[in-house]
């Protein structure tokens, strides 16, 4: 099974991108979409029913902002749309799909570019953690994919000395990504596999980040631990440019 998480910025704008085309030579059997910014009502679901998936959106309140969705060729035994903390789930952060032997997450972690948002983004984090562990005890084959907002090792970001003061990799942002890891039993997919640097999943639209690959690595497939033996390959498919983020792509045998 190939699952992709993948930060569009705009569901919409991707569409206008090739997003489908693109889709379709990628194959996915579950795509995790973070920051889809739209309604349900707003996004082009019959185009994506042509193509085998079906799929199931977590939009925020705030028009145009945030948003998550999942789309899969597997048809669901069941989505959660938010974890029932309404402050996150008014902005459209988490959705969950429930499959035989597993579950899937797509989660959009706040992002604290905006300073004063630290505290919210450190509170959605902790939450967050408490949410997967309580989850884990009922379904323990989790795979969490999304846009972590938060570059976990030196190795993940182009500049560690430049950029330590920097929301997005932060001592209390990477010490909190170590007990998540940690404290809910997961893999980082692709460190499982990868241990390279330069290999990074957003770059600032400013001073051709992209072209020059000062990136951050913010994009994640955790998978729980007891799918260690299940693990085959992830990659990062930077080839894709439907926006400032890139997929990341773990295959799994389920």
């Amino acid at each position: 099974m190939k699952l992709i998480t993948y930060n569009v910025n705009g569901i919409r704008a991707a569409f206008t991108k090739d997003f489908l085309g693109w889709l379709t030579t990628a194959d996915p059997d579950i795509i995790c979409i973070q920051e889809s910014k739209a309604g349900n009502d707003q996004i082009d679901i019959e185009s994506l029913e042509k193509l085998g998936y079906h799929s199931y959106w977590h939009s925020a309140v705030k028009k145009g902002y945030s948003g998550v969705g999942i789309a899969s060729k597997i048809q669901p035994n069941h989505v959660e749309f938010g974890c029932g903390i309404e402050s996150y789930d008014n902005e459209g952060r988490i959705i969950r799909a429930d499959f035989d032997g597993f579950s899937a997450i797509s989660v959009y972690v706040p992002s604290a570019s905006n300073i004063e948002r630290l505290d919210f983004k450190m509170q959605f984090c902790h939450d967050f953690l408490d949410y997967i562990k309580t989850l884990r005890k009922d379904i323990p084959n989790l795979i969490i994919s999304g846009d972590f907002n938060i570059c976990h090792q030196a190795i993940d970001i182009h500049n560690p000395v430049g950029l330590k003061n920097v929301s997005g990799f932060l001592p209390m942002e990477r010490e909190w990504m170590t007990n998540f890891i940690n404290e809910c039993e997961l893999i980082d997919s692709f460190r499982f596999f990868n241990n390279e640097p330069d290999n990074y999943t957003w770059w600032s639209y400013r001073q051709n980040s992209r072209e020059r690959n000062k990136g951050w690595r913010l994009d994640y497939n955790f998978a729980s631990y007891t799918l260690k033996d299940k693990l085959r390959r992830a990659v990062i498919l930077k080839e894709a440019v439907h926006s400032d983020h890139c997929p990341a792509l773990v295959e799994l045998d389920v």
